[in-house]
């Protein structure tokens, strides 16, 4: 792939040639328009292409190629980092946004004291399963649909945004009509149909990184859902799986840095699964800010005791209300804040 840069002064007209060009040679344009500068990517066939082609067009300043195989994740075809909006919450600017919940959608009244207690702290961003993907096939495996209604009612009365996982294509438009944020979990991140089902729609995606999985991977993921037309990808640091006992997954609290040097997507860590254990996610969550994530998803429970899932690593509402103190004064020391 490469990617053309229009001059600073270029018109619509000679952009649009541009892009018919790329067309005609049977690639698939992608379109990123900079501050200053606009980025047309080169997609598709696989097919050699003469830079010579694009330069002596009116309108280029220069053609590049990029060299990481993933393209549009990549700074090399977007270097400005990409905010996604989410109920007017910006993911990705200069606030750190907070996503907060249960693991899993129980009843009607566990989810609206949940969202009522991580609205109060300063929560932005709902999360609950009502779908759950789970190691035993005779463990709680969400209430569904009915699950996707109560998170919604419980999200609207609080002023709440919804981020629900999506577990196979056929359910993407379902999910959809429930959730502002659609959640490819750990296990899904190599599903590709699913990948390109949600990169067939216009919402913003929440990519978990898999258990296993590589840096590149994950961006090669990112990739899929991208290359489908959505540019609305959050990724997500969730931790890997290693010899390690004492914690339930390794956080991997260096990709943050390293996936904001080769990506211009958002990123945010997950200490909850990374650790399972309520006493270190306080302590990871400001590691996490300090690192510079864009935001945090945390498992807050009302009754953690009583949980059908994820129990142990939830977070008591008090305890919520403290780590929102807390990675706020991290927040303000690397010049950010918590939104």
């Amino acid at each position: 792939m490469m990617i053309v840069i229009m001059k600073t002064d270029s018109t619509i007209k000679e952009t649009s040639n541009v892009i018919r060009k790329i067309e005609s040679l049977g690639f698939q344009p992608h379109l990123s328009k900079g501050e200053k500068k606009t980025i047309i990517g080169l997609v598709g066939n696989g097919k050699k292409v003469d830079p010579e082609t694009f330069l002596v067009m009116p309108g280029v300043e220069n053609v590049v190629p990029i060299l990481h195989p993933f393209k549009l994740a990549g700074r090399e075809f977007k270097a400005e980092s990409s905010v996604i909006s989410v109920n007017g919450t910006s993911i990705g600017a200069r606030e750190v946004v907070v996503m907060a919940g249960p693991c899993s959608v129980e009843n009607r009244d566990q989810i609206h004291q949940a969202a009522e207690a991580v609205a109060k702290a300063g929560a932005r961003i709902l999360r609950g399963g009502a779908f759950k993907p789970r190691t035993s096939p005779y463990s709680f495996q969400g209430l569904g649909e009915q699950g996707l209604k109560f998170l919604r009612q419980a999200a609207d009365a609080s002023g709440l945004a919804v981020v629900t996982e999506v577990m196979s294509p056929q359910l993407v438009e379902l999910v959809g009509e429930y959730s502002d944020i659609l959640q490819i979990g750990a296990r899904n991140m190599q599903n590709y149909t699913l990948l390109e089902a949600v990169g067939k729609t216009s919402k913003p995606v929440l990519l978990k990184r898999g258990l296993m999985s590589t840096i590149e991977e994950l961006l090669m993921s990112a990739e899929y859902i991208l290359s489908n037309g959505n540019p609305n990808v959050i990724l997500c640091e969730r931790g890997i799986r290693s010899f390690e006992k004492y914690t339930r997954n390794t956080l991997d609290i260096a990709a943050v840095p390293i996936v904001k040097k080769l990506s211009h997507l958002p990123i945010i860590v997950d200490p909850s699964h990374a650790t399972g254990k309520r006493d270190l996610i306080n302590a990871m969550s400001r590691c996490a800010i300090a690192a510079g994530a864009d935001g945090l998803i945390i498992e807050v429970h009302p009754k953690p005791e009583e949980a059908l899932s994820d129990g142990a690593q939830s977070l008591l509402p008090g305890d919520f209300e403290m780590l929102m103190v807390d990675i706020g004064k991290v927040a303000e020391a690397v010049g950010r804040r918590i939104c």
